[in-house]
This record gives C-alpha cells, structure tokens and sequence, in this order.
C-alpha cells in the first residue's frame, strides 16, 4: 500500500473512499484471517470495530482508518503469499 499522509486532505479522502469499498462480509473475512494468523488482540479488535462501521469511514479517525487499511494488505500480502506457496 502506498504511504498516504493522514494530514492531507486528499490522501485522506483516498484512505476514506477505499475503507468505505469494503464490505462488511469482506470484513469477517479480514477477521476470520486475522484470528486464524494470530495478529494481536489489539488488531483484532480494531478490524472488529472496523466491521462495525464499514462504509461510513466518517466516524472513525484517520488514525484508525490508516490502521486497518495497513492491517488489511498486511492480510492480502500474506495471503497472495500462501497462495503462491501452493
């Protein structure tokens, strides 16, 4: 993922367009793969609280937002990894 600057307006807007694209089904999987990789209670809980609020990134700060966007291809890369393993 691209280093985006929370303090830029349009960086932001980016961060905020692609949180909101996911959906909340999208999201368990996030979950169930976080769970399953052992990635911390701390970034379970902020994917879990993610969920809650998918597509409505206004009510989440831009801190969290560049959290659980990180945290999110964090999950993709070591799965495209597995999968290339295999």
């Amino acid at each position: 993922m691209p280093k985006y600057d929370i303090n830029d307006p349009t960086d932001l807007d980016i961060l905020r367009a692609q949180f909101d694209m996911i959906s909340h089904a999208e999201w368990d999987e996030y979950i169930e793969l976080a769970e399953e990789r052992n990635i911390g209670y701390k970034n379970i809980n902020i994917l879990k609280s993610s969920s809650r609020k998918a597509g409505i990134s206004k009510f989440l700060s831009p801190k969290v937002i560049q959290w659980v966007m990180n945290l999110k291809d964090q999950l993709d890369e070591e799965e495209d990894e597995d999968e290339d393993e295999n």
